[in-house]
């Protein structure tokens, strides 16, 4: 019986520590929100005026020859994946390496320190991630998409629905599409429409990037907010059920200790 009593005492201890851990890490959670989801509005902002310009750009007739709207029959894939820079944040990254189950044969470039550990590459931190690191990134794509070293250039993240639900998808960069809004002829393009978008697309690529990592990262602290809200929850609960075993079983040591007592005196 006083090893049971010892065993549920150093338990309550071990998960009043994890109880102590799941709050700090909720409250630095917390705090880095409202900054994260401003910076990831900023970037879908300009990501999306970005976006507007090569919609015009991808819908001329003049565009169509550049290599970034080439149509290839090749299946070389590259992905750049943006993972999460820590753990405890419920299905974050497990959704991302999930995803990328459907593309066994695609190039990895890694962002973020798990995505790093992952698949080996330089270190890049998704929190500090900034428009130099993107657009260094993007020169280096442009140069080896046109090169032919890939086919398709997409951005695997985590899009952000609300502080309960975060979805990881994959972003398709290259090669363009045109789309059925915006009109080319609304604007006139110097020297012309097919150069002004070989100069753009790099800036476009590194802005979009930069957008995807700001809400991937928006994302994981949200993710990161509720799974050690939950974690928290399930702890106190865990302490509470424990209490009432070690009341119980020293409720049940004294009572025999008593008893041994009484009967012992020979009463």
């Amino acid at each position: 019986m006083g090893a049971d009593i010892k065993q549920l005492r150093t338990r309550i201890k071990s998960v009043d520590s994890t109880l102590h851990l799941t709050r700090a890490m909720g409250l630095v959670a917390s705090s880095k929100i409202r900054k994260a989801t401003e910076s990831m509005n900023k970037g879908k902002a300009y990501a999306d005026a970005l976006g507007e310009m090569i919609v015009r750009l991808a819908n001329s007739e003049d565009c169509r020859k550049t290599p970034y709207m080439a149509k290839r029959e090749g299946g070389k894939t590259c992905l750049v994946v943006i993972a999460g820079d820590r753990g405890l944040a419920g299905g974050y990254n497990a959704n991302i390496f999930r995803l990328l189950r459907e593309y066994p044969d695609a190039e990895i470039i890694p962002i973020g320190k798990r995505a790093c550990d992952r698949f080996g590459g330089d270190l890049h931190h998704a929190e500090h991630y900034n428009h130099a690191d993107a657009m260094a990134l993007a020169q280096t794509l442009c140069e080896r998409f046109c090169g032919e070293e890939f086919d398709r250039l997409g951005v695997v993240c985590t899009r952000y629905h609300s502080m309960m639900s975060q979805e990881a998808y994959v972003n398709w960069l290259l090669p363009l599409v045109p789309e059925n809004r915006g009109r080319a002829d609304d604007a006139v393009f110097e020297p012309d429409a097919p150069t002004v978008l070989n100069a753009v697309i790099p800036e476009y690529i590194a802005g979009m990037i930069l957008s995807c990592v700001k809400e991937s990262f928006a994302s994981e602290v949200a993710a990161r907010r509720v799974a050690m809200d939950s974690a928290g929850k399930n702890a106190q609960e865990m302490i509470d059920r424990l209490g009432l075993e070690y009341n119980r079983a020293r409720q049940s040591a004294i009572t025999q200790e008593i008893t041994e007592i009484v009967a012992g005196s020979g009463v």
